[in-house]
Protein backbone atom coordinates (compact mmCIF):
# COMPACT_ATOMS: atom_id res chain seq x y z
CA UNK A 1 0.00 0.00 0.00
CA UNK A 2 1.34 3.47 -0.28
CA UNK A 3 1.67 6.02 2.47
CA UNK A 4 0.83 9.18 3.26
CA UNK A 5 4.25 11.13 2.77
CA UNK A 6 3.66 14.51 4.89
CA UNK A 7 3.24 14.72 8.60
CA UNK A 8 -0.30 15.94 9.95
CA UNK A 9 -1.59 16.99 13.42
CA UNK A 10 -5.33 17.00 14.87
CA UNK A 11 -7.22 18.54 17.72
CA UNK A 12 -8.16 15.74 20.15
CA UNK A 13 -11.87 17.24 22.11
CA UNK A 14 -11.58 17.90 25.61
CA UNK A 15 -14.44 15.59 25.85
CA UNK A 16 -12.53 13.22 24.47
CA UNK A 17 -10.05 13.10 26.74
CA UNK A 18 -11.76 13.17 29.93
CA UNK A 19 -14.03 9.95 28.96
CA UNK A 20 -11.87 7.88 27.31
CA UNK A 21 -8.46 7.70 29.37
CA UNK A 22 -7.06 4.27 28.75
CA UNK A 23 -8.26 3.84 25.12
CA UNK A 24 -7.83 6.25 22.18
CA UNK A 25 -9.22 5.21 18.50
CA UNK A 26 -9.29 7.77 15.79
CA UNK A 27 -12.90 6.81 15.27
CA UNK A 28 -13.47 8.52 18.23
CA UNK A 29 -12.35 11.77 16.43
CA UNK A 30 -13.94 11.39 12.61
CA UNK A 31 -12.19 9.09 10.98
CA UNK A 32 -11.97 5.10 10.93
CA UNK A 33 -8.12 4.93 11.73
CA UNK A 34 -6.61 4.16 14.80
CA UNK A 35 -3.95 6.42 16.56
CA UNK A 36 -0.84 4.44 16.59
CA UNK A 37 0.12 5.33 20.22
CA UNK A 38 -1.29 8.19 22.61
CA UNK A 39 1.25 9.17 25.61
CA UNK A 40 -0.60 9.10 29.05
CA UNK A 41 0.49 13.04 29.37
CA UNK A 42 -1.75 14.02 26.57
CA UNK A 43 -4.52 11.28 28.07
CA UNK A 44 -4.62 13.22 31.43
CA UNK A 45 -4.12 16.61 30.19
CA UNK A 46 -7.30 19.38 30.77
CA UNK A 47 -6.93 20.87 27.86
CA UNK A 48 -7.12 19.82 24.19
CA UNK A 49 -3.85 18.66 22.78
CA UNK A 50 -2.06 18.21 19.75
CA UNK A 51 -1.38 14.77 18.26
CA UNK A 52 0.68 14.40 15.34
CA UNK A 53 0.79 10.90 13.07
CA UNK A 54 4.00 10.24 11.35
CA UNK A 55 4.13 9.46 7.66
CA UNK A 56 4.97 5.61 8.55
CA UNK A 57 1.29 5.09 10.69
CA UNK A 58 -0.86 6.17 8.00
CA UNK A 59 -2.66 3.29 5.87
CA UNK A 60 -4.16 4.53 2.32
CA UNK A 61 -6.88 2.23 1.07
CA UNK A 62 -6.14 -0.73 -1.06
CA UNK A 63 -5.55 -0.44 -4.49
CA UNK A 64 -6.75 -3.78 -5.20
CA UNK A 65 -10.31 -1.57 -4.80
CA UNK A 66 -11.88 0.40 -7.02
CA UNK A 67 -11.76 3.91 -6.85
CA UNK A 68 -8.88 4.55 -4.71
CA UNK A 69 -9.98 7.00 -1.53
CA UNK A 70 -7.71 8.45 0.77
CA UNK A 71 -8.79 8.71 4.61
CA UNK A 72 -7.91 11.76 6.17
CA UNK A 73 -8.44 13.14 9.81
CA UNK A 74 -11.44 15.38 10.15
CA UNK A 75 -11.08 17.26 13.49
CA UNK A 76 -14.59 18.72 12.83
CA UNK A 77 -16.03 16.28 12.78
CA UNK A 78 -18.28 14.80 15.99
CA UNK A 79 -17.43 11.44 17.98
CA UNK A 80 -21.24 10.27 18.62
CA UNK A 81 -22.05 6.95 17.58
CA UNK A 82 -18.25 6.26 16.73
CA UNK A 83 -18.19 3.39 19.28
CA UNK A 84 -21.55 2.35 18.24
CA UNK A 85 -20.69 2.23 14.23
CA UNK A 86 -17.51 0.49 14.96
CA UNK A 87 -18.94 -2.15 16.83
CA UNK A 88 -21.90 -2.55 14.58
CA UNK A 89 -19.61 -3.32 11.90
CA UNK A 90 -17.24 -5.52 13.68
CA UNK A 91 -20.80 -7.46 14.31
CA UNK A 92 -21.90 -7.83 10.70
CA UNK A 93 -18.53 -8.39 9.65
CA UNK A 94 -18.79 -11.56 12.03
CA UNK A 95 -22.05 -11.95 10.94
CA UNK A 96 -21.06 -12.48 6.84
CA UNK A 97 -19.20 -15.50 8.22
CA UNK A 98 -21.45 -17.12 10.11
CA UNK A 99 -23.91 -16.45 7.20
CA UNK A 100 -21.29 -17.85 4.42
CA UNK A 101 -20.63 -21.14 6.16
CA UNK A 102 -24.47 -21.77 6.63
CA UNK A 103 -24.96 -20.82 2.63
CA UNK A 104 -22.29 -22.93 1.51
CA UNK A 105 -23.29 -25.88 3.53
CA UNK A 106 -27.30 -25.10 2.17
CA UNK A 107 -25.74 -24.94 -1.44
CA UNK A 108 -23.73 -28.19 -1.42
CA UNK A 109 -26.14 -30.35 0.65
CA UNK A 110 -29.48 -29.12 0.62
CA UNK A 111 -30.30 -30.82 4.05
CA UNK A 112 -33.11 -29.68 4.47
CA UNK A 113 -32.87 -26.57 7.31
CA UNK A 114 -34.98 -24.09 5.37
CA UNK A 115 -38.07 -23.53 6.86
CA UNK A 116 -41.46 -21.35 6.60
CA UNK A 117 -42.68 -18.37 8.23
CA UNK A 118 -46.35 -18.12 9.06
CA UNK A 119 -46.05 -15.35 6.20
CA UNK A 120 -44.68 -18.80 3.49
CA UNK A 121 -41.30 -16.61 3.08
CA UNK A 122 -38.70 -19.13 3.99
CA UNK A 123 -36.31 -18.69 6.64
CA UNK A 124 -33.37 -20.31 7.54
CA UNK A 125 -31.39 -21.46 10.51
CA UNK A 126 -29.17 -18.15 9.17
CA UNK A 127 -31.75 -15.67 10.24
CA UNK A 128 -31.97 -17.12 13.71
CA UNK A 129 -28.29 -17.74 14.40
CA UNK A 130 -27.87 -14.22 12.95
CA UNK A 131 -30.04 -12.59 15.34
CA UNK A 132 -28.97 -14.64 18.79
CA UNK A 133 -25.12 -14.11 17.66
CA UNK A 134 -25.53 -9.93 17.08
CA UNK A 135 -28.37 -9.62 19.86
CA UNK A 136 -25.75 -11.31 22.19
CA UNK A 137 -22.95 -9.22 21.04
CA UNK A 138 -24.83 -6.08 21.65
CA UNK A 139 -25.57 -6.95 25.25
CA UNK A 140 -22.31 -7.89 25.90
CA UNK A 141 -20.67 -4.92 24.53
CA UNK A 142 -23.10 -2.06 26.08
CA UNK A 143 -24.86 -3.83 28.47
CA UNK A 144 -28.36 -5.46 28.11
CA UNK A 145 -30.09 -2.89 30.26
CA UNK A 146 -28.74 -0.36 27.61
CA UNK A 147 -30.34 -2.14 24.51
CA UNK A 148 -33.63 -2.77 22.44
CA UNK A 149 -33.67 -4.63 19.50
CA UNK A 150 -36.49 -4.65 16.75
CA UNK A 151 -35.47 -7.48 14.36
CA UNK A 152 -37.40 -9.44 12.25
CA UNK A 153 -37.66 -13.13 13.69
CA UNK A 154 -38.85 -14.48 17.01
CA UNK A 155 -39.00 -18.02 19.03
CA UNK A 156 -42.08 -19.24 17.73
CA UNK A 157 -41.33 -21.32 15.18
CA UNK A 158 -38.32 -22.57 17.18
CA UNK A 159 -40.65 -23.24 20.16
CA UNK A 160 -42.32 -26.16 18.58
CA UNK A 161 -42.27 -30.09 19.06
CA UNK A 162 -40.92 -30.81 15.82
CA UNK A 163 -37.86 -28.14 16.00
CA UNK A 164 -35.60 -29.47 17.90
CA UNK A 165 -33.10 -30.73 15.59
CA UNK A 166 -33.24 -26.88 14.16
CA UNK A 167 -32.67 -25.90 17.61
CA UNK A 168 -29.77 -27.92 18.39
CA UNK A 169 -28.25 -27.16 15.30
CA UNK A 170 -29.03 -23.00 15.53
CA UNK A 171 -27.35 -23.25 18.80
CA UNK A 172 -24.02 -25.05 17.54
CA UNK A 173 -23.97 -22.27 14.74
CA UNK A 174 -23.93 -19.36 17.53
CA UNK A 175 -21.49 -20.88 19.85
CA UNK A 176 -18.97 -21.60 16.60
CA UNK A 177 -19.81 -18.12 15.51
CA UNK A 178 -19.30 -16.47 18.47
CA UNK A 179 -15.70 -18.51 19.28
CA UNK A 180 -14.21 -16.52 16.83
CA UNK A 181 -15.38 -13.54 18.33
CA UNK A 182 -12.04 -12.13 19.18
CA UNK A 183 -10.98 -12.27 15.44
CA UNK A 184 -13.72 -9.55 15.26
CA UNK A 185 -12.31 -7.58 18.24
CA UNK A 186 -15.60 -8.64 19.74
CA UNK A 187 -16.14 -10.59 23.29
CA UNK A 188 -16.76 -14.12 23.29
CA UNK A 189 -18.56 -16.19 26.14
CA UNK A 190 -16.20 -17.96 28.39
CA UNK A 191 -18.62 -20.82 28.21
CA UNK A 192 -20.37 -22.03 25.56
CA UNK A 193 -23.75 -20.41 25.44
CA UNK A 194 -27.03 -22.80 26.29
CA UNK A 195 -30.04 -23.54 24.62
CA UNK A 196 -32.00 -20.97 26.85
CA UNK A 197 -29.44 -18.51 26.65
CA UNK A 198 -29.43 -17.96 22.72
CA UNK A 199 -33.41 -18.23 22.59
CA UNK A 200 -32.51 -15.08 25.23
CA UNK A 201 -30.48 -13.56 23.16
CA UNK A 202 -33.36 -13.86 20.33
CA UNK A 203 -36.08 -12.96 22.57
CA UNK A 204 -34.30 -9.83 23.30
CA UNK A 205 -35.56 -8.24 20.24
CA UNK A 206 -38.66 -7.54 21.43
CA UNK A 207 -39.02 -3.74 21.26
CA UNK A 208 -41.38 -1.93 19.48
CA UNK A 209 -39.90 1.45 18.80
CA UNK A 210 -40.68 4.64 18.67
CA UNK A 211 -40.51 8.69 18.01
CA UNK A 212 -38.71 8.67 21.85
CA UNK A 213 -35.65 6.65 22.69
CA UNK A 214 -32.68 4.17 21.42
CA UNK A 215 -32.90 1.18 19.69
CA UNK A 216 -31.07 -1.18 17.18
CA UNK A 217 -33.00 -2.26 14.13
CA UNK A 218 -31.63 -6.06 12.98
CA UNK A 219 -32.53 -7.66 9.46
CA UNK A 220 -30.75 -10.55 10.58
CA UNK A 221 -30.91 -12.11 6.57
CA UNK A 222 -32.70 -10.22 4.14
CA UNK A 223 -33.28 -11.35 0.60
CA UNK A 224 -33.99 -15.57 2.08
CA UNK A 225 -34.62 -16.41 -1.42
CA UNK A 226 -31.78 -14.91 -2.69
CA UNK A 227 -29.86 -16.91 -0.14
CA UNK A 228 -31.20 -20.24 -0.31
CA UNK A 229 -30.68 -20.46 -3.89
CA UNK A 230 -26.77 -19.32 -3.20
CA UNK A 231 -27.32 -16.03 -4.45
CA UNK A 232 -27.58 -12.18 -3.19
CA UNK A 233 -28.41 -11.32 -0.08
CA UNK A 234 -27.35 -8.96 2.68
CA UNK A 235 -27.21 -8.15 6.76
CA UNK A 236 -29.09 -5.04 7.76
CA UNK A 237 -28.04 -3.12 11.13
CA UNK A 238 -29.13 0.14 11.68
CA UNK A 239 -29.08 2.27 14.94
CA UNK A 240 -32.67 4.57 15.61
CA UNK A 241 -32.52 7.37 18.27
CA UNK A 242 -35.42 9.60 18.48
CA UNK A 243 -37.05 8.63 15.39
CA UNK A 244 -34.23 9.30 13.20
CA UNK A 245 -31.67 6.74 11.99
CA UNK A 246 -28.14 7.83 12.85
CA UNK A 247 -26.05 5.19 11.68
CA UNK A 248 -26.81 2.29 9.35
CA UNK A 249 -24.74 -0.97 8.37
CA UNK A 250 -25.17 -3.85 5.30
CA UNK A 251 -23.41 -6.74 5.08
CA UNK A 252 -23.29 -7.98 1.62
CA UNK A 253 -21.42 -11.55 1.41
CA UNK A 254 -22.09 -11.89 -2.00
CA UNK A 255 -21.78 -8.45 -3.28
CA UNK A 256 -18.77 -8.38 -5.83
CA UNK A 257 -16.26 -6.11 -6.45
CA UNK A 258 -16.45 -5.11 -10.40
CA UNK A 259 -20.11 -4.16 -11.23
CA UNK A 260 -20.02 -6.92 -14.22
CA UNK A 261 -20.55 -9.76 -11.94
CA UNK A 262 -23.75 -8.49 -10.87
CA UNK A 263 -25.53 -9.38 -14.34
CA UNK A 264 -24.60 -13.10 -13.45
CA UNK A 265 -26.15 -15.49 -11.23
CA UNK A 266 -23.96 -16.98 -8.26
CA UNK A 267 -24.34 -20.48 -9.37
CA UNK A 268 -22.45 -19.48 -12.56
CA UNK A 269 -19.91 -17.77 -10.68
CA UNK A 270 -19.11 -21.04 -8.67
CA UNK A 271 -18.54 -22.81 -11.33
CA UNK A 272 -16.06 -20.01 -12.80
CA UNK A 273 -14.52 -19.57 -9.88
CA UNK A 274 -12.98 -23.24 -9.77
CA UNK A 275 -11.76 -22.92 -12.90
CA UNK A 276 -9.88 -19.60 -12.36
CA UNK A 277 -7.60 -19.03 -9.47
CA UNK A 278 -8.84 -15.88 -7.13
CA UNK A 279 -7.53 -12.55 -7.43
CA UNK A 280 -7.92 -9.21 -5.21
CA UNK A 281 -10.70 -8.27 -7.22
CA UNK A 282 -12.61 -11.41 -6.84
CA UNK A 283 -16.38 -11.99 -6.56
CA UNK A 284 -15.89 -14.03 -3.08
CA UNK A 285 -14.41 -10.79 -1.86
CA UNK A 286 -17.81 -9.02 -0.28
CA UNK A 287 -17.97 -6.20 1.30
CA UNK A 288 -19.63 -4.40 4.45
CA UNK A 289 -20.81 -0.88 3.82
CA UNK A 290 -21.25 1.42 6.29
CA UNK A 291 -22.03 5.15 7.24
CA UNK A 292 -23.04 7.60 10.18
CA UNK A 293 -25.56 10.21 9.72
CA UNK A 294 -24.56 13.64 9.44
CA UNK A 295 -20.86 12.47 8.04
CA UNK A 296 -21.10 13.03 4.71
CA UNK A 297 -19.27 9.99 4.03
CA UNK A 298 -20.14 6.14 3.74
CA UNK A 299 -17.22 3.67 3.52
CA UNK A 300 -16.83 -0.11 2.28
CA UNK A 301 -14.51 -2.48 4.03
CA UNK A 302 -13.78 -6.12 2.52
CA UNK A 303 -14.78 -9.03 4.08
CA UNK A 304 -12.40 -11.26 5.89
CA UNK A 305 -11.12 -14.87 4.63
CA UNK A 306 -9.47 -17.66 5.84
CA UNK A 307 -7.72 -16.75 9.34
CA UNK A 308 -7.57 -12.78 8.91
CA UNK A 309 -8.29 -10.85 12.00
CA UNK A 310 -10.18 -7.42 11.30
CA UNK A 311 -7.78 -4.68 11.90
CA UNK A 312 -9.62 -1.35 12.10
CA UNK A 313 -10.79 -0.11 9.49
CA UNK A 314 -10.10 -2.83 7.45
CA UNK A 315 -8.87 -1.37 4.19
CA UNK A 316 -12.65 0.81 4.30
CA UNK A 317 -12.48 3.32 1.20
CA UNK A 318 -15.22 5.85 0.69
CA UNK A 319 -17.56 5.30 -1.64
CA UNK A 320 -19.73 8.01 -3.38
CA UNK A 321 -23.23 7.34 -5.64
CA UNK A 322 -23.01 7.80 -9.27
CA UNK A 323 -23.34 11.29 -10.75
CA UNK A 324 -25.64 10.36 -13.41
CA UNK A 325 -28.43 12.40 -13.65
CA UNK A 326 -29.74 11.73 -17.00
CA UNK A 327 -32.32 9.04 -17.02
CA UNK A 328 -31.40 7.81 -20.17
CA UNK A 329 -28.09 6.92 -19.13
CA UNK A 330 -29.54 6.21 -15.64
CA UNK A 331 -29.42 1.79 -14.63
CA UNK A 332 -32.14 0.86 -12.68
CA UNK A 333 -32.66 -1.49 -9.79
CA UNK A 334 -34.59 -4.60 -10.46
CA UNK A 335 -36.29 -6.22 -7.27
CA UNK A 336 -36.27 -10.20 -8.45
CA UNK A 337 -38.93 -10.78 -5.75
CA UNK A 338 -42.00 -10.27 -6.98
CA UNK A 339 -44.95 -10.91 -3.76
CA UNK A 340 -44.56 -7.63 -2.29
CA UNK A 341 -43.77 -5.34 -4.91
CA UNK A 342 -45.54 -4.10 -8.59
CA UNK A 343 -43.03 -5.12 -10.72
CA UNK A 344 -45.52 -3.53 -14.27
CA UNK A 345 -45.78 -0.83 -12.42
CA UNK A 346 -42.45 0.32 -11.84
CA UNK A 347 -41.52 -1.41 -15.66
CA UNK A 348 -43.99 1.31 -16.99
CA UNK A 349 -42.85 3.95 -14.80
CA UNK A 350 -38.80 3.63 -16.07
CA UNK A 351 -40.00 3.14 -19.51
CA UNK A 352 -42.02 6.01 -19.38
CA UNK A 353 -38.99 8.69 -17.76
CA UNK A 354 -36.27 7.43 -20.87
CA UNK A 355 -34.55 4.43 -18.39
CA UNK A 356 -33.03 2.71 -21.28
CA UNK A 357 -30.46 0.99 -20.04
CA UNK A 358 -30.99 -2.79 -18.97
CA UNK A 359 -31.87 -2.84 -15.32
CA UNK A 360 -30.24 -4.61 -12.91
CA UNK A 361 -32.33 -7.43 -11.00
CA UNK A 362 -31.07 -7.49 -7.42
CA UNK A 363 -32.27 -9.09 -4.22
CA UNK A 364 -32.72 -8.19 -1.14
CA UNK A 365 -31.41 -4.22 0.58
CA UNK A 366 -28.46 -5.06 -2.04
CA UNK A 367 -30.06 -2.91 -3.60
CA UNK A 368 -29.54 0.44 -1.16
CA UNK A 369 -25.52 -0.76 -1.64
CA UNK A 370 -25.92 -0.83 -5.21
CA UNK A 371 -26.81 2.94 -5.52
CA UNK A 372 -24.44 3.61 -2.86
CA UNK A 373 -21.44 2.17 -4.56
CA UNK A 374 -22.13 3.80 -8.02
CA UNK A 375 -23.38 0.75 -9.80
CA UNK A 376 -26.69 1.72 -10.52
CA UNK A 377 -28.87 5.09 -9.91
CA UNK A 378 -32.35 4.66 -9.41
CA UNK A 379 -34.28 2.15 -6.83
CA UNK A 380 -37.96 2.09 -6.66
CA UNK A 381 -40.18 0.00 -4.98
CA UNK A 382 -44.65 0.53 -5.07
CA UNK A 383 -46.32 -2.07 -2.07
CA UNK A 384 -49.50 -4.06 -3.17
CA UNK A 385 -52.32 -3.29 -1.72
CA UNK A 386 -52.14 -4.51 1.42
CA UNK A 387 -48.37 -4.83 1.98
CA UNK A 388 -46.83 -2.77 4.77
CA UNK A 389 -42.29 -2.02 4.19
CA UNK A 390 -41.04 -2.50 7.66
CA UNK A 391 -38.28 -0.59 8.46
CA UNK A 392 -35.54 -3.38 9.30
CA UNK A 393 -35.92 -4.08 5.11
CA UNK A 394 -35.03 0.05 4.79
CA UNK A 395 -33.44 1.82 7.72
CA UNK A 396 -29.70 0.87 7.27
CA UNK A 397 -29.43 1.24 3.34
CA UNK A 398 -31.11 4.41 3.75
CA UNK A 399 -28.83 5.85 5.64
CA UNK A 400 -25.79 4.95 3.82
CA UNK A 401 -27.29 6.13 0.80
CA UNK A 402 -27.98 9.39 2.13
CA UNK A 403 -24.25 10.07 3.47
CA UNK A 404 -22.88 8.51 0.11
CA UNK A 405 -24.39 11.73 -1.75
CA UNK A 406 -28.01 10.24 -2.87
CA UNK A 407 -31.51 11.11 -1.72
CA UNK A 408 -34.35 8.28 -0.60
CA UNK A 409 -37.98 9.08 -0.24
CA UNK A 410 -41.41 8.23 -0.51
CA UNK A 411 -42.82 8.51 -3.45
CA UNK A 412 -44.50 12.00 -2.56
CA UNK A 413 -40.69 13.20 -1.66
CA UNK A 414 -41.21 13.00 1.97
CA UNK A 415 -38.39 11.57 3.93
CA UNK A 416 -39.08 7.83 5.44
CA UNK A 417 -40.54 8.33 8.66
CA UNK A 418 -38.94 5.21 11.35
CA UNK A 419 -40.84 6.61 14.25
CA UNK A 420 -43.74 4.65 14.25
CA UNK A 421 -43.22 1.40 15.28
CA UNK A 422 -41.86 -1.76 13.20
CA UNK A 423 -44.22 -0.33 10.22
CA UNK A 424 -43.04 2.60 7.66
CA UNK A 425 -46.49 4.19 8.64
CA UNK A 426 -47.86 7.28 6.53
CA UNK A 427 -45.98 6.03 3.48
CA UNK A 428 -47.29 7.72 0.67
CA UNK A 429 -47.31 5.01 -2.40
CA UNK A 430 -43.57 3.37 -2.37
CA UNK A 431 -39.65 4.67 -1.70
CA UNK A 432 -37.81 6.17 -4.07
CA UNK A 433 -34.56 6.05 -3.79
CA UNK A 434 -31.51 8.12 -6.88
CA UNK A 435 -28.26 8.57 -7.07
CA UNK A 436 -28.94 12.56 -7.21
CA UNK A 437 -31.55 15.21 -6.43
CA UNK A 438 -32.03 16.24 -10.03
CA UNK A 439 -32.79 12.80 -10.74
CA UNK A 440 -34.63 12.06 -7.89
CA UNK A 441 -36.64 14.96 -8.79
CA UNK A 442 -37.80 13.58 -12.42
CA UNK A 443 -38.57 10.67 -11.08
CA UNK A 444 -40.90 11.76 -8.76
CA UNK A 445 -42.88 13.59 -11.44
CA UNK A 446 -43.15 10.68 -13.32
CA UNK A 447 -44.67 8.62 -10.29
CA UNK A 448 -47.09 11.37 -9.88
CA UNK A 449 -48.27 11.34 -13.80
CA UNK A 450 -48.16 7.38 -13.85
CA UNK A 451 -49.64 6.81 -10.78
CA UNK A 452 -53.47 7.73 -11.78
CA UNK A 453 -53.67 5.55 -14.67
CA UNK A 454 -52.25 2.48 -12.58
CA UNK A 455 -53.92 -0.70 -11.16
CA UNK A 456 -52.10 -0.32 -7.52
Amino acid sequence: MPLVCAKFATRVPQVLVQSRRNNLMATDVGIPLFLPSVSKEIMSASKPMTVSVSKCDQTLISSSMEGQNQLVLKPSEPEKYFKELEVAVRAVQMACLLCQRVQDNLVSKNNGQVHSKDDKSPVTIADWSVQATVSWVLAETFGSENVSIIAEEDVQALSKADAAGLLDAMVKTVNTCLTEAPRFGLPSPIVSLGTSEVLKAISRCNSIGGPIGRFWVLDPLDGTLGFVRGDQYAVALALIEDGEVVLGVLGCPTYPLKKDWLSYHNGYHRIISKLTPPTSESWERGCVIYAKRGSGKAWMQPLLHGDQKLVWPNSARQIQVSSVDNPALATFCVPVEKANSSHSFTAGLAHSVGLRNQPLHVYSMLKYAVIARGHAEVFMKFARAGYKEKIWDHAAGVVIIQEAGGVVTDAGGQPLDFSKGIYLEGLDRGVVACAGAKLHEKIIGAVDASWNSSSL
